[in-house]
């Protein structure tokens, strides 16, 4: 028979195994890697964090990404806030390292003086590990001496990379080159960077669980948070595949908030680029197509805009009605091919 306690204990090992896993800090500002011993050399089978953060130097994104044999990793290691820095604390993860290590930064602390801060001030720092770029793209990593390796980083301007129970140093390796050689967006390079720590091994075990965290100001739905993009596969046999699906639609909902947001503000000019991104993302999604016709009529651009209504009422003939009460295309009436296309609409 099994008692409550035998039962209790098992319990308690297995959440021990579980918080193991997701350890995900020497300390380098340098671009150094740190601790080189390979978990094959140690003979455990364990399980691994890896995660990079980074700031786009053009457009002042900053953002977050990070895989794990762990469940819902992306509620514990990314923090982020627009214009102040972002934040990966993982092994043994202290989440206050994250909170903590921003408002650090925002009080004007450099990254290597957040490290010194929070490493004095921890009870366990050995087994810690954490990265932080803050939104000028200064940098730091910090592995502590017990964890599990292989453990280590690197960093330099705008970027570091970090991860433990790592199957080598290439993984960070690879997350570095790959996302300094990658051209696109920052959320684009940070998942090719995620993507290339997994070819090189990743974790030592398996895959779980992924996210990925942009945040700049005012990018959220209305504009009222910074949260550009913020997609998180919790549990996954394919986390890595998971997550590019979610990013490509989140690059399209990034677009069209940031687009909608200066379309409230009566900034259409600057609205439009956006809208058309969105539209070139999603060429077959009728809502961003509608959107994109009546941003293209505050631009004066009547006829585009009726090519996208077109095509967006095809798509969804249900649009027709909206289109028809629609104070946002008001300046269409009595226009003959928009009479044709809502023809039926406002029934």
């Amino acid at each position: 028979m099994v008692t409550h306690f035998a039962c209790q204990h098992v319990l308690n090992r297995l959440l021990q195994i579980f918080v193991a896993a997701c350890c995900i800090g020497a300390f380098s500002t340098h671009g150094a890697s740190i601790r080189a011993q390979s978990v094959h050399e140690q003979g455990q089978k364990v399980t691994a964090t890896f995660s990079i953060i980074a700031r786009d130097s053009a457009t002042g994104e900053l953002g977050v990404a990070v895989a794990s044999r762990f469940f819902a990793v992306g509620v514990v290691v990314p923090w982020a806030k627009a214009n102040v820095g972002a934040v990966a604390t993982q092994s043994y993860a202290n989440t206050t390292f994250g909170w903590r290590g921003l408002e650090l930064l925002e009080q004007g602390a450099t990254p290597e003086q957040v490290v010194e801060i929070l490493v004095r001030e921890d009870n366990d720092p050995e087994r810690r590990q954490f990265g932080i770029v803050a939104a000028d793209g200064k940098s730091a990593t910090y592995t502590g001496k017990e964890c599990l390796p292989w453990a280590g980083g690197r960093n330099g301007l705008n970027y570091a990379v970090q991860g433990n129970i790592l199957v080598s140093e290439e993984v960070v390796t690879a997350m570095e080159r790959v996302f300094l050689e990658t051209k696109g967006t920052l959320a684009e390079r940070l998942y090719a960077a995620l993507v290339a720590g997994d070819k090189k091994g990743g974790d030592a075990r398996g895959k779980q669980s992924a996210a990925l965290l942009v945040v700049k100001k005012n990018a959220g739905y209305g504009g009222y948070t910074d949260r550009a993009i913020d997609i998180r596969v919790d549990d996954h046999p394919d986390p890595f595949k998971e997550l590019g699906r979610l990013l490509e639609i989140a690059q399209v909902n990034y677009s069209w908030n940031e687009a909608w947001t200066l379309f409230t503000e009566k900034q259409y000019v600057h609205a439009l680029p956006h809208m058309e991104r969105a539209g070139r993302l999603a060429p077959d999604n009728a809502e961003v197509l509608y959107d994109v016709a009546v941003i293209r009529l505050a631009n004066g651009k009547e006829g585009e805009a009726l090519e996208a209504l077109e095509k967006a009422l095809s798509l969804n003939p249900k649009l027709k009605k909206q289109a028809a009460e629609d104070g946002d295309l008001a300046e269409l009436k009595g226009n003959q091919k928009f009479e044709s296309l809502i023809k039926d609409g406002g029934d």
